[in-house]
């Protein structure tokens, strides 16, 4: 029975991630989002949080029961699978969104419209009471989003130090719900050199890009822990606030770009329908974690 269980989690969490990885390339939707939606997202910034260079430090001294130690420390069942699902799904939705957004402009962006509108209300639901102090939260960060995506993409190049930085910068987004780390990559100018990078295999350019994110991301989720465990409520009702401030982008991406409204009312529900189911079927299957 062991050994089931083991196995069937390592599957969810393998799902969990083809689910992370196909939300973090669609400009305004985030991994995080999903990974919330799904039940695992405390564990992962907590497993994250808890990654350092401790191992590295004692192998170098000579000290490998410790190195060891300092390995065991590291959720390796849960990154494992979850990196595998992610990393699949990144290089196989880079084509696929590459022709949708080309293609299907209108109705793809309602289709993320629908996706962030339902886990907004999922995210709600982890705000404890909407006092005073949340809905002020709530407010700065629906000014903020329809600020932050109001505003004009960057000419940057495409050098490596450029793509080193998005990196750092996206992988922050990509792991808070609200946030959209391939929006990140379209302001910055580099979300459709990215894809291109990635159905290309660009090495150089995907290897520095990822260093950017694995350092991005080791800092950032220490502070993400920390205001989960001590500051939960307020977090996620800023976060709630950003949700709702993003639907900016697709609203202006499907009023400008709209033929038919049937197929983007169609698209728009089938999104809204999709976070429900998703959080239904997880909802029996929740990783928790122990701080």
């Amino acid at each position: 029975m062991r050994k089931i269980k083991i196995y069937r989690d390592t599957i969810l969490i393998f799902l969990r991630g083809l689910l992370m990885g196909t939300a973090d390339v669609i400009p305004g939707v985030s991994g995080g989002t999903m990974a919330l939606i799904t039940g695992i997202y405390q564990r992962l910034v907590h497993a994250i949080s808890q990654i350092n260079a401790n191992f590295l430090i004692a192998a170098l001294k000579g000290d490998f029961a410790r190195s060891k130690e300092e390995l065991k420390k590291w959720d390796f069942n849960l990154f494992i699978p979850l990196l595998a699902g992610i990393g699949l799904a990144v290089l196989t939705m880079s084509k696929i969104m590459t022709v949708m957004l080309t293609v299907y402009t209108a109705p793809t962006f309602a289709f993320f419209f629908g996706l962030i509108l339902a886990s907004a209300g999922f995210v709600y639901k982890h705000v404890d009471e909407l006092n005073l102090k949340n809905i002020v939260f709530l407010l700065i960060g629906l000014v903020f989003a329809i600020i932050f995506v109001g505003l004009n993409p960057i000419q940057a190049n495409h050098t490596l130090p450029i793509i080193f930085l998005s990196g750092m910068v996206a992988i922050c987004a990509m792991i808070l719900p609200g946030i959209s780390g391939a929006f990140l990559l379209l302001l910055l100018n580099q979300y459709e050199y990215m894809l291109a990078a990635l159905n290309q295999l660009k090495f150089a350019d995907i290897f520095t890009f990822c260093l950017g994110a694995l350092i991005g991301i080791l800092s950032f989720s220490r502070i993400l822990n920390y205001l989960l465990e001590h500051h939960k409520s307020v977090t996620m009702a800023f976060l709630v606030g950003l949700m709702v401030g993003t639907l900016r982008l697709p609203y202006e991406k499907i009023t400008t770009t709209m033929d038919s409204l049937i197929p983007v009312i169609i698209a728009g529900v089938v999104g809204f329908i999709l976070v429900i189911v998703l959080e239904k079927q997880f909802e029996k299957h929740h990783l928790h974690w122990e701080a």
